[in-house]
């Protein structure tokens, strides 16, 4: 998997589309950075607050896990804001495909006096290859999928997902899960598209890392950003609209693009949930939920899970 091939298969054949975890360069990064701390981004405020209330619960009613890993940790602030609050220091094992999100998360933890960081740059499958061969002979592990991410998924994807998860861990094992839940259509919208244009940037980021390294003839301006609820599907659908007929030159996939007025580039489905739905489907790859965790102003939750059965 490279971004090279993604590009060549997502924009060789029609309808267009690319896959979401491309956006995540260094700018792209410090852009998704940036979405967070935007008044209609606030899931990530959000999520800040229950992980504290998480924390404290598992300190309270179970013994401390003895080894942590998460998968997609962005810059690190909010695994370190948990191992903070949740008290010790296990081994931890960072999964990311941005070297930057690795680099970042590790920094940070270390600041924070956590020095017993691994990472896995990689898939999430191979991250939970890694975590079945290292998680503890005694004690737990906790697995932490924060943010929307798991909402990046088809169904049937995120169904594989969850169950792959299952197969990493063994009874008594953790999934800490972050899921932005359904919400009013003007709060998606506004969070998908803000008024300061930062998720453009960030949707149109993946344009601009063509031309940077694979040496495309991309003029930004000449595509627009959309964002949009599709309530059938119940997700946000992000894309990258044409303004103009156009033909795209993309040396380093070995591919020229043509794009009609109006045609698209699909970028990013993100799933939104009811926390009901969201805790069979989890229960049904294995786990049982434990504790759950919801602002329902912000319309987002965190629920812990632990592994059970072997998934149905």
């Amino acid at each position: 998997m490279s971004f090279e091939s993604d590009v060549r298969r997502g924009l060789g054949t029609k309808p267009y589309r690319l896959p979401p975890h491309w956006f995540y360069d260094e700018l792209g990064s410090r852009l998704f950075d940036a979405i967070c701390l935007l008044p209609w981004y606030r899931i990530t405020r959000a999520e800040r607050r229950l992980l504290h209330r998480a924390a404290r619960a598992m300190t309270q009613a179970t013994p401390r896990p003895a080894f942590v890993a998460e998968l997609g940790p962005g810059n690190g602030e909010k695994l370190t804001l948990f191992l903070e609050d949740l008290g010790g220091a296990p081994p931890i094992l960072l999964v990311d495909i941005s070297h930057e999100a690795l680099a970042a998360s590790a920094a940070r933890l270390a600041k924070a006096g956590f020095g017993r960081v691994a990472a896995v740059r990689g898939t999430y499958e191979a991250g939970l290859a890694r975590i079945a061969r290292e998680r503890p002979r005694r004690g737990s592990a906790l697995v932490l999928f924060l943010g929307s991410n798991v909402g990046n998924f088809e169904p049937p994807r995120a169904a594989r997902f969850l169950r792959d998860v299952r197969s990493a861990l063994e009874p008594g094992d953790g999934l800490l899960l972050g899921a932005d839940l359904v919400k009013p259509e003007k709060d998606l919208l506004l969070a998908y598209d803000d008024p300061l244009g930062v998720t453009a940037a960030f949707n149109r980021n993946v344009l601009a890392r063509m031309n940077r390294e694979l040496g495309a003839d991309v003029d930004l301006t000449s595509f627009a950003h959309r964002a949009v609820w599709n309530a059938g599907e119940g997700r946000m659908e992000m894309s990258l609209v044409s303004r103009l007929a156009q033909t795209v030159r993309i040396p380093g996939a070995r591919l020229d693009v043509r794009f009609r007025k109006g045609e698209s580039i699909f970028t990013e489905a993100s799933y939104k949930y009811v926390s009901a739905d969201l805790r069979v489907r989890v229960e049904a790859a294995g786990f049982a939920a434990r504790r759950h965790f919801e602002d329902r102003a912000a319309g987002y939750a965190l629920t812990l899970f632990t592994a059970v059965n072997r998934p149905r």
